[in-house]
């Protein structure tokens, strides 16, 4: 029997994300009592990764929407482009999901739908005369269905959140684009979900821009089209100028469960370290619980608890079909690797930030291990131009990394074998705090390699380096894996998330 008073416990999830990592723009549907989350992926392949739930706190990843180019068409490419900000639906006995393209920004809105939220998704069908981001579905009781977004480009900016009547099957608007609520009055309103509740239809929005003055706002109304009121407590959520560890929360979106009682998940991160904050993995998931005050909601940040989980896992590549948490970045794993017979993947292409597949970090403390054969790499990915990695070749492994425009290897072991075991992972620093707080990194990134059965530590890095409020963009850390040879193979990873 496990000692009590060791054994992990369950966190209030107003400190605990329910889908830890970068899992960013979540938003959620029901179809009795089961719950599907879906989140935005940017440049990562396949996109839109669904997870599946029945207490809205234990959730477990059932696919990505997006998995063929069709519909997630190629283009623009770099970090944080892709897929951005979506709605999950379910109405009339089919699941939709709505989301743009940035890197086929022209081709507007993109829509799919699917009886499985498993798969397989329909081909998207594209709506050219909404440009902008974030688009929402949502249907009146005579079955219109009308699509909210926010008005934007990349020479002006937003400007402002329009909605229309709209054919889904032919992604034709009905009439032309009308303004609806913009917001309170914040900077950047974004992120519109329009919902019935009763006889109201409230719009919920995300003002604030995703940093951290983000926050939730709504409003509501007698028609879908509006006019809107504000509700007098906006915003009814924000962490902005607050002490609280989860920052930059906002992107929110309600949902109802089978006894009626509402709850919202939003995203957010968690800043750790010296001013002004470090956050590493991403924009998360979290759930709040809802109680409705004079027609108006009210988070409540403790209405849930989130049970321990192991996010560790082991993959030895035993079948030719990956795993849904494999992703690429800019590229596809299928263009990426080859499934080797008798276990493992090689690697047809090599470039050290690129010709990857990648994994989401879901912990702060954690470590990683690559077994390979004649050559390989593992590495911690933040983006092309951040980024570190332990690479075996010609029986040497090296510590390599990428900051900004800096690329420089660190330091080189002899293994004089055709095998090796890599190692990357994140520790406290060793650094003592100064007397008025602490200036120094909150991690420590290791680049280990295996020399018969001994652990030779070739690299120590400031974990500062592979942030947010250092690289920019919407992504978070990524364990990543490639081969610097096609003759090379991974045969097994393992992640391990470590005390923190």
């Amino acid at each position: 029997m496990a000692d009590l008073a060791t054994a992990p416990r369950a966190i209030s999830a107003a400190i605990q994300p329910v889908v830890p990592g970068f899992h960013p723009d979540p938003t959620i549907c029901r179809v009795g009592d089961d719950y599907y989350l879906a989140h935005s992926s940017f440049e990562y392949f396949p996109g839109a990764p669904i997870f599946h739930s029945r207490d809205l706190v234990r959730w477990t990843q059932i696919g990505n929407i997006l998995d063929r180019r069709s519909q997630f068409r190629a283009g623009t490419s770099g970090p944080s482009t892709g897929i951005y900000g979506s709605t999950l639906r379910h109405h009339d006995g089919r699941f939709w999901f709505a989301t743009t393209n940035v890197s086929d920004f022209t081709a507007g809105q993109v829509i799919v739908c699917a009886t499985d939220p498993a798969g397989p998704w329909s081909e998207p069908v594209f709506v050219p005369e909404a440009i902008g981001i974030d688009p929402d579905l949502c249907w009146d009781d005579d079955g219109t269905c009308y699509l909210t977004w926010h008005v934007l480009d990349f020479t002006v900016g937003g400007q402002g959140i329009r909605q229309a009547p709209i054919d889904l099957e032919s992604g034709r608007l009905l009439e032309p684009g009308y303004p609806v609520w913009q917001g309170s009055g914040l900077p950047t309103a974004e992120g519109p979900h329009l919902y019935k509740i009763g006889d109201l239809w409230y719009l919920m929005l995300a003002e604030g821009g995703t940093e951290r003055g983000h926050c939730v706002t709504i409003a509501r109304g007698s028609s879908p089209r509006g006019p809107f009121e504000s509700c007098p407590q906006n915003p009814v959520f924000t962490h902005r100028s607050s002490p609280h560890p989860v920052q930059n929360v906002g992107h929110a979106d309600l949902i109802q469960s089978p006894l009626g009682e509402w709850a919202a998940v939003y995203l957010g991160v968690r800043p750790r370290g010296s001013t002004p904050g470090f956050h590493v993995l991403g924009r998360e998931t979290f759930v709040a619980g809802i109680d409705w005050v004079d027609g108006w909601p009210v988070f409540v940040e403790g209405a849930f608890e989130v049970p321990p989980d192991d996010e560790g896992f082991v993959d030895e590549f035993s079948t030719g079909i990956l795993d849904p948490r494999w992703v690429a970045p800019d590229n596809e794993p299928a263009a990426v690797t080859e499934h080797v017979a008798d276990g493992g993947l090689r690697f047809v292409s090599w470039g050290e930030a690129t010709d990857v597949v990648c994994a989401r970090v879901k912990d702060f403390m954690w470590e990683a291990e690559a077994e390979v054969e004649t050559s390989g790499a593992i590495g911690l990915r933040l983006d092309d131009r951040h980024w570190c990695a332990v690479i075996f070749e010609e029986e040497q492994a090296r510590a390599s990394v990428q900051i900004g425009d800096i690329g420089q290897q660190l330091g080189v072991v002899e293994l004089g074998t055709k095998t090796a075991t890599l190692r990357i992972a994140t520790t406290p620093p060793q650094t003592a705090p100064v007397p008025f707080g602490y200036a120094g990194p909150d991690d420590v990134v290791l680049s280990v390699a295996t020399d018969d059965g001994t652990s030779i530590e070739i690299a120590r890095l400031d974990g500062r380096y592979f942030s947010t409020e250092v690289a920019a963009g919407f992504t978070g850390r990524m364990l990543a894996l490639g081969a610097p040879s096609p003759a090379g193979i991974v045969r097994r990873v393992t992640y391990r998330p470590l005390t923190d």
